[in-house]
C-alpha cells in the first residue's frame, strides 16, 4: 500500500480545513482515483503517515467511509476498500441514467449559444485526453462535461440528486475510461448536436443510451473480473 500511496503523489491534508472532513475527503479521493483499489487492505498507520495526520482522524474517517459504502470493516481483519457488486452498480447507474436523461432534456430546452460553445470546449478536452491516454484527465473531462449539462438544466433538485451519486459514478467510470473512451466521446458528440438543436427528446434519448452503455460496459467488467483500464 505504501507504494500505491507514494505513486499517487496526492497532497497532504491541509490543516486549515476541518481535520476529520479533510481526511475523509482525501481517502475518498484516493479510492475514487484508483490509488486505493477495491479489496485493498487499509493500514491506519500507513494512511496517517501519508496524509500527515495522527491515526485517530484516520480511524474516524474509516468508520464514516464504511457507512458511506466506500470501505468494509471486518472484525479481526481490519479495513478494506469496498468492492462494488454487480447489483450495486446496476442500482446506482440505473438511477444515474434516469437523472442524466432528464438533465439532457432540460439542457436542450435551455441551451444558449455560449453554452454550446462551452460544451464544445469540454468535448475537445476529453478527446485530447483520450488521445494522450491520460486517465485522470479523461475522467475529469467526462465529469466536467456531464456537470455542465446538469448546470444547463437549471434544476437545483436535479443537481443535488446527481451530486449525491456523482462520486461513485466517477469511481465506477475510472477503470473503464480508456476502453470505453472512444465510443463514449462519440456519443457525447451526438448529445451536443441534439442539445444545440434544442431537441429535448433526441437529447434525452442519446443520454439514456449513453449512460446505459456505460452501465453495461461496467457490469461486464465486473462479471469478467477484470476492471483494470
Amino acid at each position: 500500500m505504501r507504494e500505491a500511496l507514494t505513486a499517487a503523489a496526492s497532497r497532504r491534508v491541509a490543516r486549515p480545513a476541518p481535520l476529520r472532513q479533510a481526511v475523509y475527503d482525501a481517502l475518498t479521493e484516493l479510492i475514487i482515483n484508483g490509488s486505493l483499489k477495491p479489496g485493498q487492505h487499509l493500514v491506519e498507520a500507513d494512511l496517517a503517515e501519508h496524509l500527515g495526520v495522527s491515526r485517530q482522524p484516520v480511524r474516524e474517517a474509516l468508520q464514516r467511509l464504511q457507512t458511506a459504502g466506500w470501505v468494509d470493516l471486518r472484525p479481526a481483519q481490519g479495513a478494506f476498500v469496498h468492492s462494488p457488486t454487480e447489483e450495486e452498480a446496476a442500482q446506482l447507474l440505473g438511477v444515474r441514467s434516469v437523472l442524466e436523461t432528464y438533465s439532457a432534456q432540460l439542457a436542450a430546452q435551455n441551451a444558449r449559444p455560449e453554452d454550446i460553445e462551452r460544451l464544445g470546449e469540454l468535448q475537445q478536452e476529453g478527446v485530447d485526453a483520450l488521445a494522450e491516454g491520460d486517465v485522470e484527465r479523461l475522467v475529469a473531462a467526462n465529469t466536467a462535461l456531464h456537470a455542465f449539462v446538469t448546470s444547463m438544466a437549471a434544476n437545483d433538485v436535479l443537481a443535488e440528486l446527481l451530486a449525491q451519486v456523482g462520486q461513485k459514478v466517477r469511481w465506477y467510470y475510472t477503470p473503464i475510461a480508456k476502453p470505453r473512451g472512444k465510443e463514449a466521446w462519440n456519443e457525447h458528440t451526438q448529445l451536443i448536436k441534439a442539445i444545440a438543436k434544442g431537441d429535448a427528446d433526441r437529447a434525452g434519448e442519446v443520454m439514456r443510451k449513453h449512460t446505459e452503455r456505460t452501465s453495461d460496459f461496467y457490469r461486464k467488467q465486473i462479471a469478467s473480473g477484470s476492471s483494470q483500464a
